[in-house]
């Protein structure tokens, strides 16, 4: 059966090059366009399709808020058109807060040069989504800044204040002395899910990878941060590992680990052209696995594809632990599928449980 799809978009342009676009593959047909937000969430209620693809900026009722009500009425699989700015950013991030399961350049030219490789991906994308679960959507709750080791207690950080505050630090106990993370669709609300449990004086660096574009990391990093005890930034050239700090790779680099005198330092390079992941998290988990083979806790989370499936080969062959996202939890199980089919992971578990879990092995 096809893949029944709604196209959302002020541009009756847009909306006519995207409906062709999908419409390319005899998997997809397009049931229905609206122009605004509020129609959006008439034609999904009217049409309930599979999947809907939702423009940001909108008149009458924008694509943020429309998404958010469409996940509260009737849950949809939602993939978000952004903009590749800063501000962009911002937005699509609040939209992946409201309920949006992915999203993919407004410009098919960020997506590939090539024509027929941006339709495929699109179509690719969007025939993925149509076989994921879909829960409806609540705004992601973190806890504010504490100098608790106790869990803190939720708040809306809409509203939250956070003060970074001197935080006497506690000895790993269970030999570990990295915890490295990989995801890709579905990693923006999980890792906000993981991070926000993790008290103010965790032990040991965090270091994560997450597939999104170079313009996105920034703000990403900064969001994590406002949202979480522990500091969290984007990782620059020369950064120092140190005990409650999480270093998320820049978009479109390369992140890898490397000892220098008596420290372990990040050292972010440019990328092949050639590779599909930019940054790769088997290439950031090849290099761990030379700097802590036997001492490192890696969690692969929710994502398409199999990245992070070799790079924990080589650390599950040097001694360290593999744990994946369960299936249920995930927004698409492919990378903890490809970890966890490989027969390397010790624990497989719901996206709540990760945080907590962390802590208690940590």
């Amino acid at each position: 059966m096809a893949v029944r799809v709604l196209v959302v978009d002020d541009s009756g342009f847009f909306r006519r090059r995207v409906t062709e676009m999908l419409e390319a593959d005899s998997n997809i047909k397009v049931i229905g366009t609206a122009n605004n937000g509020k129609e959006a969430i008439e034609q999904a209620k009217a049409l309930k399709p599979d999947v809907i693809t939702m423009d940001i900026e909108m008149p009458e009722l924008d694509g943020i808020s429309a998404t958010r009500q469409i996940m509260q009425v009737s849950p949809t699989r939602i993939i978000m058109f952004s903009s590749l700015t800063t501000d962009g950013a911002r937005s699509t991030l609040d939209a992946l807060d409201a309920g949006a399961l992915d999203f993919l350049p407004k410009r098919f030219e960020d997506i590939s040069s090539d024509r027929d490789e941006a339709k495929k991906l699109l179509c690719e994308r969007v025939r993925q989504l149509a076989g994921q679960r879909i829960n409806a959507a609540t705004a992601v709750v973190a806890p504010a800044k504490t100098t608790s080791t106790r869990p803190a207690t939720s708040v809306s950080t809409k509203h939250a204040v956070t003060v970074k505050t001197e935080v006497a630090p506690i000895t790993s106990k269970g030999g570990i002395k990295l915890v490295a993370i990989g995801t890709s669709t579905g990693g923006p609300v999980a890792l906000q899910e993981v991070l926000a449990k993790l008290p103010a004086n965790f032990p040991v660096p965090i270091v994560m990878v997450q597939h999104m574009p170079a313009s996105f990391t920034p703000a990403f990093a900064q969001r994590l941060n406002d949202q979480c005890a522990i500091t969290v930034k984007e990782a620059q050239d020369g950064d120092v590992l140190q005990p409650a700090h999480a270093y998320l790779a820049p978009g479109g680099k390369q992140m890898l680990l490397k000892k220098q005198g008596g420290e372990v330092v990040l050292h972010i390079i440019d990328s092949d052209p050639a590779l599909t992941y930019k940054p790769s998290v088997d290439i950031t988990f090849s290099s761990i696995a030379k700097i802590y083979p036997s001492q490192t806790l890696a969690i692969i989370l929710t994502g398409m594809g199999a990245d992070g499936r070799e790079g924990s080969k080589e650390l599950h062959r040097g001694g360290s632990k593999i744990w994946a996202q369960d299936e249920h939890s995930c927004v698409v199980y492919g990378m903890p599928a490809a970890v966890t089919e490989a027969g390397i992971t010790e624990r497989v578990m719901d996206i709540k449980d990760v945080g907590p879990s962390i802590v208690r092995r940590v």
